[in-house]
């Protein structure tokens, strides 16, 4: 089991204030591109699930090792509105990394009663800081 579930803010400040705090970021590529990136440093772009099928990346794991993550590394790991990185989280944590953090909300939050996100929960709802990145490019 991960560790805790943690809101937008409290992943923030523990980023701000840990050396060894990552933010990995599990959305699609095309939602990186689309609604863009939470912008801290050293942040993990790493797909959960890969399209267009929406299949399990069967490297997501060895990803996450290649970037250079360590096992005892304070992980917080962050979807758009918060399954898949509680299974992300789960996933870590059955392999062996020990201080993993699901971030509750994601980066858009549920929707309004308008049917909009990013107005209610969520990292942009909180005003943490984002970026758009057109380039695809990993942080």
């Amino acid at each position: 089991m991960y560790r805790a579930d943690v809101t937008p803010p409290a992943a923030m400040d523990r980023l701000n204030q840990s050396a060894t705090a990552r933010l990995i970021d599990v959305r699609t590529a095309d939602e990186w591109e689309d609604v863009g990136l939470p912008c801290v440093e050293g942040l993990l772009a790493i797909e959960w699930l890969t399209m267009p099928m929406g299949e399990l990346n069967p490297d997501f794991l060895g990803e996450v090792e290649r970037a250079g993550v360590s096992k005892d590394d304070e992980l917080y790991i962050l979807c758009r509105t918060g399954p898949r990185s509680i299974a992300a989280s789960q996933a870590l944590a059955a392999a062996g990394y020990t201080s993993v953090n699901n971030v509750l909300e994601g980066y858009e939050g549920d929707a309004d009663v308008d049917g909009y996100r990013g107005k209610v929960s969520g990292w942009q709802y909180h005003g943490l800081p984002w970026r758009r990145d057109e380039q695809r490019a990993a942080a």
